[in-house]
């Protein structure tokens, strides 16, 4: 009998756990919920006649990827400012905006990395556009209109800052005027979108749209984004008070408040008081209690510390901080948020500071103190969309992070080139992710020589870069255990540079050449990679008109292992090449033959119907 004393407060634990997980399921529906109960409330909105507004997006400020070049118009996110270009046509069009991914191909790549353990439930954006528009408006609705795989806006944010004032704001505030879950619409059509709005306090002329397209069967395309609002703020008039807009606002839900609330009663009434100070927690295993709270999200944890000291001594151990990603709070997260969190980052392992920071929250004195207390430990930095960063940020991360083994700094492109050079000092790195950066080919080469350990190197869209052949040179002779490479829209590799890579890359299982158009199947380039890389999993050839049946017989040959390939846009692709491929490569599940002008609807059915495994897509226009 003597395990009896425990079990009050085992129940206490058990309960408390259970209802911050119910709370985290019911809050994963939240975006439901404000549609459902907002609907109610614009039923019943008086506004001024005399002051409605509608408007396009006058610019695109920011966003973190794009199909497109950078140097073009087409399908870049560009295209969302102004009038409608498509809509309400359905299909594929270059005059649209478009992301560079879609579904859920990307993370099966092994160039993917592992999620981070502690993720807000209810984050799901991958992608975000950021558009001013020309006048400060309380929003009454937003008109996304989606031309092509609608379904994958999933918030939609405003701002307080007026991107157009000549002063800088005292304050910056974004608000959550919608959220939901990632879908998935059965029809690619064009639509549109028109969510239901949460009222906010201030008038807004900057909005963000953050995109999930995990859903989806192929790339999603907006063509323009109108904001209806009004110059004065509106009153809100409810025809009936039987719902109660305030407990969307609230972080804690009423329900769970009530039962914690009846849960301390009852163990009054069992002799509570009769207790420690802390009850029986501070007799539990210790790590019992690091279990139970690390199932909570960031913002959790940080409440639960203030109630007690025995709390807040296991919220604070920096054991719960080991993976610590701060992007899904990155509207909050500034210079005091770090100092708060520094006494808690010594063991920090794994840091995710993507899309934090931007206009003036972080500054360089608040990152540096940081890696100060967590670089020496750092193995992992995602820095993706950081505008914050500058060249003294990147030789902080150089000095401090002397382990460090993965960096991605995807569209940090206010990144001056010079920044670039002091990566070169992480000779441990093995992923470095720099799509759409103003990297320039001196300090690329640097890296390379002087990291040798790189397995996953993206180099998308990187327009500086002069000699892409020297660098895949110098992949070939110093980067021998690469095993995924990102070329995307790079502009002059040759056969020269694809012959010495593959000869020297021999452990290549990704690479992507799409939209690269100096290849030529005719120097027999793309044959030699089939020969050379039989570990090819993914082979991106996209838009390379050239490709041919001999390529596509030699991958057949060569390349039993093949997941993934893209051919769009090839003239010169019979149909009986690609069914001897995909009788060759059975692990093959992606294959990507829009505007192949060979393979037309029919040939797609006739393939689809024999080989039922593979996604086979093909794109339209109307």
């Amino acid at each position: 009998m003597s395990f009896m004393p425990w079990f009050p407060m085992l129940t206490v634990l058990s309960m408390f756990y259970y209802i911050c997980l119910r709370r985290r399921a019911r809050l994963a529906s939240r975006g439901e919920m404000i549609n459902s109960r907002q609907a109610i409330e614009s039923n019943s909105r008086a506004l001024p006649m005399s002051t409605k507004a509608v408007q396009y997006a006058k610019e695109v400020l920011d966003f973190s990827s794009h199909y497109g070049s950078e140097n073009s118009m087409s399908y870049t996110m560009w295209n969302l400012a102004g009038s409608p270009n498509v809509y309400p046509s359905s299909g594929d069009f270059t005059q649209t905006a478009v992301f560079r991914t879609y579904g859920n191909l990307w993370s099966n790549c092994s160039s993917t990395p592992a999620p981070f353990k502690r993720t807000s439930v209810n984050f799901f954006s991958q992608d975000y556009v950021e558009l001013a528009f020309e006048e400060p408006v309380y929003p009454t609705a937003v008109h996304i209109l989606e031309t092509y795989h609608p379904g994958s806006v999933v918030k939609i944010l405003a701002c307080s800052a007026n991107p157009y004032s000549q002063s800088a704001p005292a304050e910056i505030r974004w608000e959550t005027i919608w959220s939901g879950e990632p879908t998935r619409v059965n029809s690619p059509q064009s639509r549109q979108f028109t969510p239901c709005l949460k009222e906010i306090s201030f008038p807004t002329n900057l909005l963000r749209l953050e995109t999930n397209s995990s859903l989806l069967d192929y790339y999603t395309e907006l063509d323009a984004v109108e904001l209806h609002g009004v110059k004065e703020k509106p009153v809100l008039f409810l025809k009936t008070a039987a719902i109660d807009m305030s407990d969307l606002d609230d972080d804690y839900d009423d329900k769970d408040s009530c039962e914690l609330d009846s849960l301390t009663n009852q163990l009054s009434n069992t002799g509570i008081r009769e207790w420690t100070n802390n009850g029986y927690f501070d007799k539990l295993p210790y790590e019992l209690i690091q279990f139970i709270i690390s199932h909570l999200a960031l913002p959790d944890l940080c409440r639960l510390a203030q109630t007690c000291k025995l709390m807040y001594q296991h919220c604070c151990d920096p054991l719960q901080y080991t993976h610590l990603s701060l992007q899904p709070y990155w509207t909050n997260v500034n210079d005091n948020s770090l100092e708060y969190l520094l006494p808690r980052c010594s063991l920090v392992q794994w840091l995710n500071l993507s899309w934090t920071g931007n206009r003036g929250l972080i500054s360089t004195s608040g990152f540096s103190r940081l890696l100060k207390v967590c670089g020496s430990e750092l193995v992992r930095l995602e820095l993706a969309c950081g505008h914050f960063l500058n060249e003294a940020c990147l030789e902080v991360i150089a000095e401090m992070c002397p382990n460090l083994q993965e960096l991605n700094l995807s569209s940090c492109d206010k990144l001056p080139p010079q920044a670039f050079s002091h990566i070169c000092k992480l000779s441990g790195l093995k992923r470095l992710v720099l799509y759409r950066t103003k990297i320039e080919q001196t300090a690329l080469l640097s890296i390379l020589n002087f990291c040798p350990e790189i397995q996953h190197l993206n180099l998308g869209s990187c327009v500086l870069i002069e000699d892409y052949d020297l660098v895949a040179s110098v992949l070939g002779a110093k980067c021998k255990k690469l095993r995924s490479l990102d070329l995307w829209r790079c502009k002059n590799i040759t056969e020269r540079g694809i012959a010495e890579l593959a000869s020297g890359c021999l452990l290549l299982e990704e690479l992507d050449l799409g939209w690269c158009p100096t290849l030529q199947s005719s120097t027999g380039c793309f044959v030699n990679l089939a020969s050379k890389l039989p570990n090819l999993r993914k082979l991106f050839l996209t838009a390379n008109r050239s490709v041919c049946d001999s390529d596509i017989e030699e991958l057949a040959r060569n390349c039993q292992h093949l997941q993934q390939l893209d051919i769009l846009g090839t003239r010169m692709v019979s149909p009986a090449a690609l069914c001897k491929l995909l009788e060759c490569c059975k692990e093959l599940f992606l294959l990507d033959v829009s505007f192949c002008s060979q393979i037309d609807s029919r040939v797609v059915q006739e393939l689809v119907t024999r080989f039922p495994s593979v996604s086979i897509k093909k794109s339209f226009t109307q």
